[in-house]
């Protein structure tokens, strides 16, 4: 009877000896503390908005099996995109946005810390040039302040199967995969961070619109003057020059090139050489033109020809409003590479060299008052001469207001075309480069 007690306690006790070991050696599925952040912010020392000056978007082009990175800095009291010349970008609203919902996101779940699931989950490190994945590469945005201090890091994997703005997230240097909702989207897209509105303009005050259309044949330097179109406005009617009898003009059309100006859109630019940019500022009647601003030129389309004239081998457009202000387009080469985002269709863009003057004629002058007497004078003793001299005197001031507002607007716009060679899309060189049978109604239409 002992024996068999005995024998008991030895097999209860190699149970839990057993049991003990088994515990110890078992694997676990994961640490405790990998859910212990659950629910609490990703950045919790960013917490000013205001301190964003560097926002950096990489994204991964699997065709080209590389990195695409975007950034937007404040720099030198600009805020520039320096991956576009550090063109101006009108993107400190953006930035503070953005940067305000990094603040907010949350781990809202843990999903894995096993790289291994990266790719499915897709939470690859764009920039992570170790790893051999096809696929599965995330958005990595990057927010820093002025001393390229790093905010916030972060790198958003694919949406949450179910579940509406969320996506799988990991910070860079950690193995962790969370779910975060984020109600927000990062454009990495150039013109969603400028100015869009290249010419600034009001198409109802487009008063002129003339079409110089002639080609440069580049080898021999000869002009091939094809004609030139003018339309102009009388009051809210446009006329096309040299009309026959049973001609109507195509308003339609004039509609459509009015709209394609004030819509004109740029994907990207160039910079100018700064001789030339200064010297474009510096509205004088002469430019002097260094060999290499020759050469830059040239390379896009535009050539001096003796008389100090600037062509364009794809002819230009010239406009005038009602400010006095007469804008030139300069439609130069193909540019290669460059695509519209928004465009499935690939087109050829074109290069556009863009300035504007203000028409010293645009406005008469007016008599000026022979006399300022009636300025000391109260206007119960004015005499009918002090009348009219106050009237000629609100004509003249109303005169030279327009003429300020004129130069000041062209000036404006000078300073702001100078630095650069802008981009268009093809099919906006397709609707500003018309014929004449194209502004002419088809007949029995």
């Amino acid at each position: 009877m002992m024996n068999e007690q005995k024998k008991t306690l030895i097999f209860v006790a190699t149970a839990l000896m057993l049991g003990l070991l088994g515990f110890l050696s078992a694997p676990k599925a994961s640490t405790p503390d990998a859910f212990a952040d659950v629910g609490a912010a990703f950045f919790p020392d960013f917490t000013d908005p205001n301190t964003a000056a560097v926002l950096e978007v990489v994204k991964y082009d699997e065709e080209t099996a590389s990195a695409r990175p975007f950034k937007v800095t404040f720099k030198k009291g600009l805020w520039v995109i320096p991956s576009e010349y550090n063109y101006p970008a009108d993107g400190k609203e953006q930035l503070s946005k953005t940067a305000a919902a990094m603040i907010q996101i949350k781990k809202e779940d843990f999903r894995t810390d096993n790289p291994a699931e990266f790719e499915s989950l897709g939470v690859i490190d764009p920039l992570d040039e170790s790893s051999t994945a096809m696929s599965g590469h995330g958005k990595r945005v990057t927010v820093r302040n002025e001393n390229d201090k790093v905010l916030a890091d972060l790198i958003i994997g694919k949406k949450v199967s179910g579940k509406k703005d969320y996506y799988f997230v990991r910070e860079p240097e950690g193995k962790r995969v969370y779910t975060a909702k984020l109600n927000f989207e990062i454009s990495t897209k150039f013109n969603d961070w400028i100015d869009t509105d290249l010419l600034q303009l009001d198409k109802k005050r487009v008063s002129e619109i003339l079409l110089k259309d002639y080609s440069i044949n580049e080898v021999t330097g000869t002009v091939d003057e094809r004609g030139e179109i003018r339309l102009s406005k009388n009051g809210e009617t446009w006329m096309l020059d040299r009309m026959k009898p049973g001609e109507d003009l195509n308003t339609k059309k004039v509609a459509e090139v009015l709209s394609a100006l004030d819509e004109l859109k740029i994907v990207g630019v160039r910079p100018k050489p700064s001789g030339l940019s200064a010297g474009l500022k510096k509205q004088s009647a002469g430019i002097e033109v260094s060999k290499d601003d020759m050469l830059s030129l040239q390379s896009k389309g535009y050539f001096f020809t003796r008389d100090g004239r600037l062509l364009s081998n794809e002819g230009e457009l010239q406009l005038r409003t009602e400010d006095g202000v007469i804008y030139t387009l300069r439609f130069g080469e193909v540019v290669p590479g460059e695509n519209d985002e928004d465009d499935s269709q690939t087109k050829e863009n074109r290069f556009l060299f863009l300035t504007a003057s203000f028409d010293e004629d645009a406005f008469k002058e007016p008599k000026q008052p022979e006399s300022t007497a009636f300025e000391t004078k109260p206007d119960s003793l004015w005499s009918a001469a002090d009348r009219e001299n106050k009237k000629q005197s609100r004509a003249h001031e109303k005169w030279q207001k327009q003429v300020e507002d004129g130069k000041k607007l062209a000036s404006s716009l000078t300073n702001r075309f100078a630095d650069w060679y802008y981009i268009i899309p093809g099919k906006n060189f397709d609707k500003l480069k018309l014929s004449r049978r194209e502004l002419l109604k088809e007949k029995n239409s």
